[in-house]
């Protein structure tokens, strides 16, 4: 697998990605708001961004989203690993784990004191991968939506 940053020319192969990521967690999102993530996640001016792994052949096969923030807790930002997506007949080959460690490697050239990220109590498997390359904080999210 190659991994590289998105940039505009990867639009058509993402999109298929972030539509199955959203189906796998049964989610919906206007047009829109799409439009606006990915113009977000390749715009430099953001405190985001996003990378792709493709298969030599080309074809995308997992994206992954990140975005910086402050902390009151480090000198360093943190890095919100927000979104990660394999293709599933891919799943289990090191994609995961290539895309999490690419995302790693970038933060800590912007000088991030953490990559941290969350995933669903019910995606086990995903956990699995995850328990083998970080540690678990003990945290519970909560949510309170404002619009």
């Amino acid at each position: 697998m190659r991994i590289a940053p998105l940039s505009e020319a990867d639009h058509a192969d993402w999109a298929p990605l972030w539509e199955a990521y959203l189906i796998f967690y049964q989610a919906a999102m206007p047009e829109a708001t799409t439009r606006l993530a990915f113009a977000r996640l390749i715009d430099p001016a953001e405190p985001m961004g996003g990378f792709i792994a493709r298969e030599s052949s080309g074809a995308a096969r997992g994206i992954v989203h990140w975005i910086d923030h402050r902390s009151c807790w480090t000198p360093g930002d943190y890095c919100y690993l927000q979104d990660l997506y394999v293709a599933a007949e891919v799943r289990g080959q090191g994609v995961g784990t290539g895309l999490i460690e690419t995302v790693a490697d970038a933060a800590r050239k912007r000088g991030c004191s953490r990559v941290y990220w969350i995933t669903h109590e019910t995606n086990k498997i995903a956990q699995g991968l995850y328990n083998k390359i970080a540690e678990r904080s003990g945290f519970i999210q909560f949510v309170k939506k404002l619009t």
